[in-house]
Protein backbone atom coordinates (compact mmCIF):
# COMPACT_ATOMS: atom_id res chain seq x y z
CA UNK A 1 0.00 0.00 0.00
CA UNK A 2 1.68 3.62 -0.98
CA UNK A 3 1.99 6.01 1.66
CA UNK A 4 -0.12 9.24 0.63
CA UNK A 5 1.99 12.45 -0.20
CA UNK A 6 1.32 15.73 1.66
CA UNK A 7 -1.19 16.72 -1.20
CA UNK A 8 -3.54 13.85 -0.17
CA UNK A 9 -3.41 14.73 3.63
CA UNK A 10 -6.91 15.85 5.08
CA UNK A 11 -6.58 19.33 6.43
CA UNK A 12 -7.45 18.02 9.68
CA UNK A 13 -4.86 15.90 9.91
CA UNK A 14 -2.25 19.01 9.86
CA UNK A 15 -3.61 20.96 12.77
CA UNK A 16 -1.74 20.62 15.62
CA UNK A 17 -2.36 21.95 19.59
CA UNK A 18 -1.05 20.63 23.15
CA UNK A 19 -3.69 20.62 25.62
CA UNK A 20 -3.66 19.01 29.05
CA UNK A 21 -6.04 18.39 31.84
CA UNK A 22 -5.18 16.66 35.52
CA UNK A 23 -7.25 16.59 38.69
CA UNK A 24 -5.40 17.70 41.76
CA UNK A 25 -7.18 17.40 45.63
CA UNK A 26 -7.66 21.02 44.99
CA UNK A 27 -9.01 21.12 41.56
CA UNK A 28 -7.89 21.05 38.14
CA UNK A 29 -5.32 22.40 36.24
CA UNK A 30 -5.43 22.58 32.70
CA UNK A 31 -2.34 23.95 30.28
CA UNK A 32 -2.07 24.74 26.61
CA UNK A 33 0.65 26.12 24.31
CA UNK A 34 -0.45 29.25 22.50
CA UNK A 35 0.86 28.45 18.63
CA UNK A 36 -2.16 28.29 15.82
CA UNK A 37 -1.02 26.58 12.55
CA UNK A 38 -2.74 26.48 9.11
CA UNK A 39 -0.79 23.13 7.91
CA UNK A 40 3.09 23.87 8.54
CA UNK A 41 2.91 27.78 8.62
CA UNK A 42 2.31 29.31 11.90
CA UNK A 43 -0.79 31.77 12.02
CA UNK A 44 -0.57 33.33 15.48
CA UNK A 45 1.98 32.88 17.85
CA UNK A 46 -0.40 33.67 21.11
CA UNK A 47 -4.01 32.21 20.04
CA UNK A 48 -6.01 31.28 23.23
CA UNK A 49 -6.88 27.64 23.86
CA UNK A 50 -8.09 27.43 27.32
CA UNK A 51 -11.55 29.40 27.89
CA UNK A 52 -13.16 30.13 31.02
CA UNK A 53 -17.12 29.38 30.34
CA UNK A 54 -18.21 30.02 34.34
CA UNK A 55 -16.24 31.01 37.19
CA UNK A 56 -16.11 27.06 38.27
CA UNK A 57 -15.75 25.77 34.52
CA UNK A 58 -13.52 26.15 31.36
CA UNK A 59 -12.37 24.10 28.10
CA UNK A 60 -9.53 23.58 26.30
CA UNK A 61 -9.78 23.63 22.29
CA UNK A 62 -7.70 21.85 20.13
CA UNK A 63 -8.44 21.83 16.03
CA UNK A 64 -9.95 24.29 14.08
CA UNK A 65 -10.40 27.60 15.34
CA UNK A 66 -13.72 28.68 14.23
CA UNK A 67 -15.47 25.39 14.84
CA UNK A 68 -14.08 25.96 18.56
CA UNK A 69 -15.37 29.74 18.76
CA UNK A 70 -18.51 28.91 18.11
CA UNK A 71 -19.04 25.88 20.23
CA UNK A 72 -17.50 27.90 22.99
CA UNK A 73 -19.78 30.94 22.78
CA UNK A 74 -22.82 28.40 22.81
CA UNK A 75 -21.26 26.65 25.88
CA UNK A 76 -21.03 29.62 27.52
CA UNK A 77 -24.35 31.12 26.61
CA UNK A 78 -25.93 27.74 27.71
CA UNK A 79 -24.36 28.08 31.24
CA UNK A 80 -24.92 31.31 32.09
CA UNK A 81 -28.83 30.51 30.98
CA UNK A 82 -28.45 27.75 33.34
CA UNK A 83 -27.32 29.55 36.26
CA UNK A 84 -30.28 32.05 35.67
CA UNK A 85 -33.18 29.62 35.41
CA UNK A 86 -31.72 27.14 38.54
CA UNK A 87 -29.82 29.33 40.97
CA UNK A 88 -26.98 27.47 40.74
CA UNK A 89 -23.75 26.45 38.35
CA UNK A 90 -24.35 23.97 35.75
CA UNK A 91 -23.03 20.77 36.50
CA UNK A 92 -19.95 20.00 34.67
CA UNK A 93 -21.11 16.69 33.44
CA UNK A 94 -24.25 18.67 32.22
CA UNK A 95 -21.57 20.71 30.33
CA UNK A 96 -19.95 17.92 28.73
CA UNK A 97 -23.27 16.18 27.85
CA UNK A 98 -24.53 19.19 26.38
CA UNK A 99 -21.09 19.93 24.44
CA UNK A 100 -20.97 15.83 23.40
CA UNK A 101 -24.57 15.94 22.38
CA UNK A 102 -23.99 19.22 20.05
CA UNK A 103 -20.84 17.59 18.28
CA UNK A 104 -22.93 14.51 17.42
CA UNK A 105 -25.79 15.76 15.96
CA UNK A 106 -22.58 17.88 13.59
CA UNK A 107 -21.28 14.33 12.92
CA UNK A 108 -22.71 14.13 9.24
CA UNK A 109 -20.53 17.55 8.85
CA UNK A 110 -18.08 16.99 11.64
CA UNK A 111 -16.77 20.13 13.64
CA UNK A 112 -13.19 19.04 13.79
CA UNK A 113 -12.87 20.15 17.55
CA UNK A 114 -11.01 18.23 20.56
CA UNK A 115 -11.94 19.44 23.45
CA UNK A 116 -11.20 19.46 27.37
CA UNK A 117 -14.44 20.07 29.71
CA UNK A 118 -13.70 20.79 33.45
CA UNK A 119 -14.03 22.82 36.13
CA UNK A 120 -15.43 21.75 40.25
CA UNK A 121 -18.89 21.62 41.78
CA UNK A 122 -20.96 20.26 44.33
CA UNK A 123 -19.61 16.89 43.50
CA UNK A 124 -16.23 17.63 43.30
CA UNK A 125 -13.64 18.62 40.63
CA UNK A 126 -14.37 16.71 36.88
CA UNK A 127 -12.70 17.02 33.29
CA UNK A 128 -14.26 15.39 30.41
CA UNK A 129 -12.79 14.70 27.43
CA UNK A 130 -14.51 14.77 23.82
CA UNK A 131 -14.41 13.77 20.57
CA UNK A 132 -15.06 15.41 16.95
CA UNK A 133 -17.97 12.70 17.07
CA UNK A 134 -19.24 13.61 20.72
CA UNK A 135 -17.69 10.61 22.19
CA UNK A 136 -16.82 11.60 26.09
CA UNK A 137 -15.17 9.88 28.73
CA UNK A 138 -14.52 11.17 32.21
CA UNK A 139 -10.50 11.44 33.40
CA UNK A 140 -8.27 12.38 35.98
CA UNK A 141 -5.42 12.69 33.56
CA UNK A 142 -5.53 13.82 30.02
CA UNK A 143 -3.86 15.34 26.81
CA UNK A 144 -4.80 16.35 22.90
CA UNK A 145 -3.78 17.00 20.07
CA UNK A 146 -0.72 16.38 18.14
CA UNK A 147 1.51 17.33 21.35
CA UNK A 148 -0.27 15.07 23.07
CA UNK A 149 2.32 11.69 22.82
CA UNK A 150 4.87 14.20 24.18
CA UNK A 151 3.14 15.05 26.75
CA UNK A 152 1.78 12.37 27.87
CA UNK A 153 5.27 10.66 28.37
CA UNK A 154 6.09 13.11 31.21
CA UNK A 155 2.27 12.64 32.83
CA UNK A 156 2.75 8.95 32.61
CA UNK A 157 5.36 8.64 34.49
CA UNK A 158 5.10 11.89 37.19
CA UNK A 159 1.68 12.32 37.50
CA UNK A 160 -0.31 10.82 40.78
CA UNK A 161 -3.53 10.89 41.53
CA UNK A 162 -4.15 13.22 44.72
CA UNK A 163 -1.24 15.71 43.67
CA UNK A 164 -1.91 18.79 45.86
CA UNK A 165 -1.93 22.08 43.16
CA UNK A 166 1.46 22.47 44.12
CA UNK A 167 2.53 19.17 43.49
CA UNK A 168 1.15 18.75 40.16
CA UNK A 169 1.86 22.36 38.54
CA UNK A 170 5.42 21.44 37.79
CA UNK A 171 4.54 18.49 36.51
CA UNK A 172 1.93 19.78 33.77
CA UNK A 173 4.42 22.51 32.97
CA UNK A 174 6.84 20.22 32.14
CA UNK A 175 4.40 17.82 29.73
CA UNK A 176 3.89 20.92 27.77
CA UNK A 177 6.78 22.25 27.86
CA UNK A 178 8.37 18.78 26.74
CA UNK A 179 5.65 19.03 24.26
CA UNK A 180 6.74 22.42 22.34
CA UNK A 181 10.21 21.33 22.18
CA UNK A 182 8.91 18.29 19.98
CA UNK A 183 6.07 19.01 18.36
CA UNK A 184 6.24 21.52 15.50
CA UNK A 185 2.79 22.36 16.06
CA UNK A 186 2.95 23.50 19.31
CA UNK A 187 5.01 26.31 20.69
CA UNK A 188 5.70 30.14 21.40
CA UNK A 189 4.41 30.11 24.91
CA UNK A 190 2.01 28.48 27.18
CA UNK A 191 -1.17 29.24 29.43
CA UNK A 192 -2.26 27.53 32.84
CA UNK A 193 -5.43 27.64 34.12
CA UNK A 194 -7.10 26.71 38.05
CA UNK A 195 -10.06 25.45 39.18
CA UNK A 196 -11.19 25.20 42.55
CA UNK A 197 -13.75 26.04 44.56
CA UNK A 198 -12.99 29.86 45.02
CA UNK A 199 -13.13 30.15 41.19
CA UNK A 200 -11.33 30.13 38.42
CA UNK A 201 -7.83 31.97 37.68
CA UNK A 202 -5.36 32.12 35.23
CA UNK A 203 -1.29 32.09 36.41
CA UNK A 204 0.18 35.42 35.53
CA UNK A 205 3.48 35.65 33.45
CA UNK A 206 5.46 36.19 36.75
CA UNK A 207 3.66 33.11 38.54
CA UNK A 208 4.57 30.84 35.00
CA UNK A 209 7.92 31.96 35.02
CA UNK A 210 8.71 30.67 39.05
CA UNK A 211 7.07 27.38 38.15
CA UNK A 212 9.14 27.48 34.74
CA UNK A 213 12.15 27.88 36.88
CA UNK A 214 11.43 25.03 39.72
CA UNK A 215 11.15 22.18 37.15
Amino acid sequence: MSIPGPDKIPKYVLKGTTTIGVICRDGIIFATDTRATMGYFIAHKHAKKVLKIDDHLAMTIAGAVGDAQAVVEILKANASLFRCENGRPMPVKSAARLLANLLFSSRIVPLLLQALVGGVDDSGPHIFALDPLGSVTEEKCVSTGSGSPVAYGVLESEFKENMSEKEALPVVVRAVGSAMKRDAASGDSFDVAVITREGYRELLEDEKKAVLASV
